[in-house]
């Protein structure tokens, strides 16, 4: 199995004729994702690569049974197209997009509580569940799909880059990933890394997970507190940002220390106390997994 997108993934592109839209959209094709549909308001009729393009998201469903969308629409307009994809009853909605309103995404969380749609993002990298020998895989998002193994390795980040030096590294020591899932690094986000946590828990064929964290905000700690509570599986963290000084925003959004609770150590003793394994350079991700899951004789 898989969390969130793989072979019986459909997917919609809504902004399928812009210049990211399309170029990202090919990438997906040659992964060997199943495209079935774009959205661009006023292109109705025409195509992308043989891909058939809709005014609306409700009318792209209706032909072609799509069961995730991808958004690459310009950031006043994102909310409105995740709204979009919610109406159309999409299950699972993925936004890439970069320098969404925050207030509008507290809109959109509070309009889709208790929906049972799972929005990934904004500002992230996506979604991509690796082929397995017996089934497809599929990338939703703008991940370079060649560092990507088939395993049994939940990977879950706030940080985009990161995502594809974890991936490579775990690749380099033979492990493989059930799905690597970017939540995004903005203040408020469609799922949060404890949903994350969740999801893989459940998720028969994961092993385990690495957990890539960032400075600002307490998502960490929410994790942890999960983590000590109900994970079943191993968790290995790091922490990205440990150098940043205080009150710096580093990149993201979200990625500003405000208070002791924000900081690195705070999230790294938090992690710690919780039961994860932790981390302290990027560059031994691979290896402290590799170590761990022979621990666990899940290697």
């Amino acid at each position: 199995m898989s969390i969130l997108v793989g072979g019986d993934t459909r997917l919609l592109v809504q902004g399928i004729t812009g210049r990211e839209g399309s170029f990202q959209t090919r990438r997906c094709i040659e992964y060997g994702t199943n495209v079935v549909a774009g959205v661009t308001p006023g292109r109705g009729g025409e195509a992308m690569d043989e891909v058939p393009v809709f005014d609306t998201v409700r009318q792209a469903v209706a032909a072609t049974q799509a069961n995730c969308s991808l958004i690459f629409v310009p950031a006043p307009f994102a909310a409105d197209a995740i709204l979009e994809a919610a109406d159309a009853e999409m299950p699972v909605i993925i936004c890439i997009t970069e320098g969404v309103p925050t207030m509008d995404m507290v809109r959109v969380r509070r309009f889709l509580s208790g929906s049972g749609i799972t929005v990934i993002g904004p500002n992230c990298p996506g979604v991509i569940t690796p082929g397995q020998p017996d089934r497809p895989g599929a990338r939703v998002g703008i991940m370079p799909g060649d560092v990507f193994s088939p395993g049994k390795v939940g990977v879950i980040s706030r940080s985009g880059t990161l995502v594809y030096e974890t991936v490579a590294q775990l690749t380099a020591c033979g492990i493989g990933q059930s799905t690597c899932v970017g939540v995004g690094g903005d203040p408020v986000i469609g799922t949060t890394p404890t949903e994350a946590l969740r999801l893989f828990n459940d998720d028969p064929d994961t092993a385990a997970v690495v957990f890539i964290g960032e400075i600002g905000g307490v998502a960490e700690q929410q994790a942890a507190e999960y983590i000590r509570s109900q994970m079943s599986k191993p968790v290995i963290a790091f922490i990205a940002g440990a150098t940043a000084p205080p009150g710096r925003r580093m990149g993201h959004a979200g990625a500003i220390i405000v208070g002791a609770a924000g900081t690195a150590v705070a999230k790294k003793e938090a992690l710690a106390a919780a039961g994860a394994t932790i981390v302290d350079s990027p560059a031994d991700i691979g290896a402290v997994t590799e170590r761990v899951l022979g621990k666990r004789g899940l290697g």
